[in-house]
């Protein structure tokens, strides 16, 4: 039997998630997303990095449906998927972000009565169901900060609870792990609890893991703390084309300038994937470089971080030196992704852009995986130690 994690992930969007997963040892099975355009972009990025295909495919439009998984046919096809991975692998988990825009500031701001606040109550009720052996839910810092919204929060993890796992949580920032982006995300965590027992973990309160047994930090490499307190470079004249040279004391690696020549943006595939301005280019000239002050029209500082991309609701980042929207391999770059990761030429800006900004950041779903596949690890080292022992016994 394999000793590697398999997934199965929900509301895929374009994979930035699954692929952190997948480049750290785990093995995505099942891909699971409602909106079409977005999985054609999945299967064209995987494709042109030579990535397989999931064992039990694509499931996408009514298939990709996920408040339509905990019924009838559907629910019991999924259960019968789920059999058939246990037989080759030990531990199987659920992974997925539901859409956030009621629970975030910035959106609809709707709630759990929101069409997305349901989705996200869909897929705790699957994972309820379908009990993988551990699940990931990640989504924006509104579900876990704003009162009437944490009390969602709480019943979902109720809810989870009562359905036997042991849960923890953490309100993660992207830059922490190398991404050139304030963006914080609240990130759920559950195992079963049979698991945590095997592990040899035991619980100081019920379903909650005692403090620091899960290795949150240990691939943080640039605490938020420490990020924040630089003297990051303020608001200059915007002048196009202009050259500024990196100042002593940031991490370099952290700002927008370093990833557009790290994924050599000006000649990536998605280079000349951006927005034209319909009224001119007059208004983008008068925004100073590093001005990200209003809630649309900000233009990033090529050697500070980039605010959260986010670039659906009229939000509008601009090139620190050019006089344009910022493209899509920008965008991706700001997204922490390879560079030879790619979305179709034929997709189109709105859906690039919207599947970008909805996307977990690459170096922190790695992060997250490799602190998953670490606690994980110690369950396989006493799984074999208590097979081997039976083993010696029985003979």
């Amino acid at each position: 039997m394999s000793t590697t994690p398999k997934i199965f992930s929900f509301f895929a969007g374009s994979g930035f998630l699954d692929l952190g997963f997948e480049t750290t040892g785990f093995n995505i099975v099942y891909v699971n997303e409602i909106f079409s355009p977005f999985m054609e972009a999945y299967r064209y990025s995987r494709n042109v990095m030579n990535l397989p295909s999931p064992e039990y495919g694509y499931h996408y439009g009514e298939e990709g449906d996920v408040t339509k998984l905990t019924e009838g046919l559907q629910a019991l096809r999924l259960q019968e998927l789920l059999k058939d991975c246990r037989k080759s692998t030990d531990i199987v988990g659920f992974i997925g972000g539901p859409p956030c825009p009621d629970f975030s500031v910035g959106g609809k701001n709707r709630g759990h009565l929101g069409d997305n606040g349901k989705i996200s109550a869909s897929y705790v009720e699957l994972i309820c169901q379908q009990q993988p052996d551990f699940f990931l839910f990640e989504n924006v810092k509104g579900l876990w900060k704003t009162k009437k919204h944490r009390l969602f929060f709480e019943a979902l993890k109720k809810s989870l609870k009562k359905a036997g796992y042991v849960l923890i949580e953490r309100l993660i920032n992207a830059i922490e792990y190398g991404v050139p982006q304030d963006r914080d995300r609240i990130i759920l965590l559950g195992f079963r609890s049979q698991l945590i027992k095997d592990i040899g973990i035991e619980l100081e309160k019920e379903n909650v893991l005692p403090e620091g047994a899960f290795p949150w930090k240990k691939y943080i490499f640039h605490p938020r703390d420490k990020v924040f307190s630089y003297t990051w470079c303020q608001s200059q004249p915007f002048k196009e084309d202009s050259i500024l040279s990196c100042p002593d004391g940031i991490p370099q690696e952290l700002t927008v300038e370093y990833w557009f020549r790290k994924n050599d943006v000006l000649n990536h595939p998605n280079a000349g994937h951006y927005f034209q301005p319909r009224a001119g280019m007059k208004k983008f000239v008068t925004i100073d470089e590093g001005d990200d002050s209003k809630k649309s029209f900000k233009r990033l500082h090529r050697w500070r971080y980039s605010p959260t991309a986010c670039y659906g609701n009229n939000e509008v980042h601009l090139h620190p030196y050019k006089v344009r929207r910022i493209s899509a391999a920008e965008a991706l770059a700001i997204q922490s992704l390879p560079a030879n990761f790619v979305l179709p030429e034929n997709m189109s800006l709105t859906n690039m852009f919207k599947t970008i900004g909805n996307g977990v950041p690459y170096l922190a779903s790695k992060a997250l995986a490799q602190t998953i596949l670490e606690f994980l690890a110690i369950y396989n080292k006493n799984y074999f130690a208590l097979t081997s022992l039976t083993k010696l016994n029985v003979s």
